[in-house]
């Protein structure tokens, strides 16, 4: 059963140095907060999983967390490329960066295969990709009824899954809305998963078919306001589409990179001190 407790205490718990990691979320309901205490906790050699790795995974490279990257799309959405992600790659710093890549139709059904305990996903759509010569695990096999040649990946099984959401209730239970990614799957894939919510009530009121995990397959629930942005949570507040522009020249260098970081999020304390630091920078004028 889910223990709902400090996202502090999750992490410490449940992310160690070395572990397979997945932080998932799409478009919304990305876990920054989660993010922001694995690099305050300095958790070092993560295999990092995730379909769209854009800010969140940028910092959590650039401050020296990763090993490795699984992933099916890298960069900062509507404005670029992530320059920590680039630095590990093409330079190797902070430390020298594996990458798997994949699509994002195979990464997503690798996840499904995971979450069904199945050891492989089959699927088709490999036709023109040079992904195959660059990635050994993309894989080609006769389907055991027709013979057709069918594309197979590994199944995805994390050792922690985090993500947030919007609400829990007071067992436990998670109920989240709007644009899903793969987070439902994700979850079911790993050994341990962390749920950072919006707000915990004393009902869900969960309505037909609403997207509901419950306790019992959940590790940690951690209430943390506030804790997907800057991008979104359904219902709650809106995308910060400033910062996501503001972060490609904070990101640019490594000096400036590595300042920002040092203030914004390695010298405070949780996220709700990294929240009213940010809405200070945001509010200053220039002298």
């Amino acid at each position: 059963m889910a223990e709902i407790t400090t996202l502090r205490e999750a992490v410490t718990g449940l992310v160690h140095d070395g572990s397979v990691l997945a932080m998932e979320g799409f478009t919304h309901l990305i876990p920054f907060a989660a993010g922001h205490e694995v690099i305050r906790q300095q958790r070092r050699n993560l295999t990092l999983i995730r379909m769209t790795p854009d800010l969140i995974y940028d910092q959590m490279i650039g401050t020296g967390c990763a090993k490795k990257l699984v992933f099916s799309w890298g960069g900062n959405p509507g404005v670029g490329s992530l320059h920590r992600l680039r630095d590990a790659v093409e330079h190797g710093w902070p430390n020298v960066l594996e990458i798997e890549e994949y699509s994002h139709a195979e990464l997503a059904n690798a996840y499904v295969a995971g979450a069904s305990n199945m050891p492989f996903a089959a699927l088709r759509g490999r036709a023109g990709s040079d992904l195959p010569k660059h990635n050994s695990n993309i894989r080609t096999i006769p389907c055991p009824f027709t013979g057709e040649p069918v594309i197979a990946v590994p199944a995805v099984r994390p050792e922690v899954t985090i993500i947030h959401a919007q609400k829990a209730d007071r067992k436990g239970n998670v109920l989240m809305w709007g644009v899903l990614g793969v987070q439902k799957e994700a979850v079911m894939a790993a050994k341990h998963s962390i749920v950072c919510v919006e707000e915990i009530v004393d009902d869900l009121a969960a309505w037909p078919n609403a997207c509901v995990l419950p306790s019992w397959i959940l590790s940690a629930v951690c209430c943390v306001p506030g804790g997907a942005r800057p991008s979104y949570a359904h219902g709650y507040y809106a995308r910060d589409n400033r910062f996501y522009t503001a972060w490609d020249s904070i990101s640019r260098t490594r000096d400036g990179f590595s300042a920002w970081m040092r203030r914004m999020i390695l010298d405070t304390s949780d996220f709700d001190e990294f929240q009213r630091a940010l809405g200070a920078m945001a509010t200053s004028k220039p002298r």
